[in-house]
């Protein structure tokens, strides 16, 4: 029997995430991060800034990592997994770039990287991959050396993170008044992308219509809606729906929008609605201002009473679920055939991204996949 430690060959877990800024005077330089190299001026950023000088100008996003991070220093080491956990960002401190450089200071080596990003796409896979490209980059012009960086699989599907998501929507059920709670129609909402890079997300054979993006989303969705008419009794008119568009009005996004849907669905005569942000991780900055403050004053221009489920955050079946998942891969990278766990009709995603998976407009190195110039 080996002694190896259950997540050999791994020795650190890189929580990456998108960043967000914890101050007024950060929003503006943040969004100059985001944005960089598509020649957006300062003015338009600071008009973007609203949303975030609305709270404080102060994300969310970070504290919820915290948590996160919290949740899975406890989760580790009680179940037995003494494996150090760090947290990068791909936009704002701490930056990706630096947690790498402290992470091969202490000495480690073989690092997995769990996205806060549970679906295929450019902007929620390959980007960040992109973004761990560059960081390696950057440590090997500094003659630091080079980790071997790998990646968790999407994990859209897991129960860990399906089953509290079904939680939360029974729970947002609960909190509509009651004589509107029988009809509840259900609204299962993420961040549009544009049809293009839709149709290319996942691996080339899931390219299509909504390629594995749509595809994705509307397994959780279905998974979640029929759970929630197994515990109501009640089958529940549901729709994926999107939020957050941004970009050239002439570009085609996913639709319908939220808003919109909440029009469309009121004047069918629906008597409430549950949104159920199944396209994000925690409520950061787009779930509290498009759900939260956006589509509920809609909803109350309409006088359509409305409920949000709650996003998984740092839920303990989360973070046990992480464990799970970072046992899984090193298992399968000692050459083992673990338990794959999977709800809905999917099936456990892939381990290595192929070539060809949720290619760029333009070229550019990505770690952590088939194609990466780290490997």
């Amino acid at each position: 029997m080996s002694d190896q430690p259950a997540h050999a060959p791994y020795d650190a877990l890189l929580l990456l995430s998108f960043g967000g800024p914890e101050g007024p005077d950060d929003v503006v330089p943040f969004l100059e991060n985001v944005t960089r190299g598509r020649g957006i001026p300062r003015e338009r950023l600071k008009e973007v800034g609203q949303h975030y000088f609305l709270f404080g100008g102060v994300s969310p996003i970070n504290d919820q990592n915290r948590e996160l991070l919290r949740a899975l220093r406890e989760e580790f080491p009680a179940s037995g997994v003494d494996l150090p956990v760090y947290w990068g960002n791909r936009n704002w401190a701490p930056y990706l770039t630096d947690t790498l450089r402290e992470l091969v200071r202490d000495g480690r080596r073989r690092v997995l990287t769990l996205a806060t990003s549970a679906y295929a796409s450019y902007s929620g896979c390959r980007q960040y991959r992109e973004n761990l490209a560059d960081a390696l980059a950057a440590l090997e012009a500094e003659g630091l050396p080079v980790p071997r960086v790998d990646k968790l699989r999407h994990y859209f599907n897991h129960p860990g993170f399906v089953r509290p998501m079904t939680d939360a929507t029974l729970a947002a059920l609960a909190e509509l008044p009651e004589e509107a709670r029988a009809g509840a129609h259900l609204a299962f909402t993420t961040h549009s992308i544009p049809t293009a890079a839709a149709d290319t997300s996942g691996p080339p054979e899931d390219h299509g219509d909504g390629g594995a993006y749509v595809a994705q989303h509307l397994d959780v969705a279905r998974t979640i809606a029929d759970a929630v008419r197994e515990e109501t009794g009640t089958d529940r008119p549901w729709r994926l729906v999107y939020q957050s568009r941004s970009g050239a009005p002439h570009i085609p996004w996913l639709e319908p929008d939220i808003c919109d849907h909440l029009e469309a669905v009121h004047a069918e005569g629906a008597p409430a609605v549950v949104m159920v942000p199944i396209g994000f991780v925690s409520d950061h900055m787009e779930v509290k201002y498009d759900l939260d403050t956006e589509a509920k004053a809609k909803a109350v221009e309409l006088g359509l009473p409305v409920a949000r489920a709650a996003t998984v955050g740092a839920d303990p079946r989360f973070a046990a679920a992480v464990r799970e998942l970072v046992l899984e891969r090193a298992a399968a990278e000692r050459g083992e055939r673990p338990e794959r766990c999977a709800l809905g009709a999917l099936g456990p995603s892939h381990d290595l991204c192929p070539v060809g998976c949720c290619p760029a407009r333009a070229p550019r190195p990505a770690a952590a996949g088939a194609d990466s110039p780290y490997a």
